[in-house]
């Protein structure tokens, strides 16, 4: 091979750029499902062409992110309680492949470390009552679990999920009652994953992605009545 063949490493591209902050901003809920983006109004905000900004906004509409509408725009995606399930029972399938890797690969202690933080600052959040902050605290323990199966293919599956994850809770924040609840979940988890069986282990993750299931279920069942 010539070295004529390889493409030359680049930075990130403006596009990646753009596509980046709107998955955050997404991801945060600062846009909204069902909100509509605007052309002009993002490429002044970003101060660039609309070129860049239509490339990021349609990367993310093959993610299934946005969406866009005939004659009328792109939309942040509003998901029913069928995506909802569909995104959970993805990610037991992800997230259970990224535990059986660690499990099997030997980074048990690794894992238990990284996810130190997220547990101590959601337990810290449960205590103050800060809802979003455990809300985000959850996020970040799940995503550091894919990350810590150092499988690029899981973690790159495993992004689209957490958004959509997000997308599902919505204004919600959390679906428990009480989340100090929330925050013991992921901090037996984590435990587990140190010191219990593979069946130990992936049986709590299991239970607890059902878990968020029959909770999201439970509070779309009363925001109907």
């Amino acid at each position: 091979m010539a070295l004529t063949d390889l493409e030359p490493v680049s930075r990130q591209s403006t596009a990646e750029f753009i596509a980046d902050r709107l998955r955050i901003a997404i991801m945060k809920g600062a846009l909204e499902p069902g909100a509509q983006l605007g052309e002009a109004e993002l490429a002044a905000h970003f101060q660039v062409s609309r070129g860049p900004l239509r490339e990021a906004m349609q990367r993310l509409v093959s993610e299934g992110i946005l969406h866009s509408i005939r004659h009328r725009g792109i939309f942040v995606t509003e998901l029913t309680l069928d995506d909802v399930v569909d995104v959970y029972r993805s990610r037991s399938v992800i997230e259970r492949g990224a535990l059986e890797m660690i499990l099997d690969d030997g980074r048990r202690e690794a894992t238990y470390l990284a996810l130190e933080p997220t547990v101590l600052v959601m337990q810290a959040a449960a205590e103050r009552g800060d809802a979003a902050a455990v809300s985000d605290a959850d996020q970040q323990f799940h995503q550091i679990l894919v990350e810590s199966s150092e499988s690029p293919r899981l973690i790159r599956a495993a992004r689209t999920l957490l958004i959509e994850t997000r997308m599902c809770l919505g204004a919600l924040q959390t679906t428990y009652d009480d989340i100090r609840e929330q925050a013991q979940e992921h901090a037996t988890l984590r435990e587990a994953i140190r010191s219990g069986t593979a069946g130990e282990v992936q049986k709590l993750l299991a239970e607890h992605l059902d878990d968020a299931v029959q909770r999201l279920r439970a509070d779309q069942k009363t925001l109907s009545s």
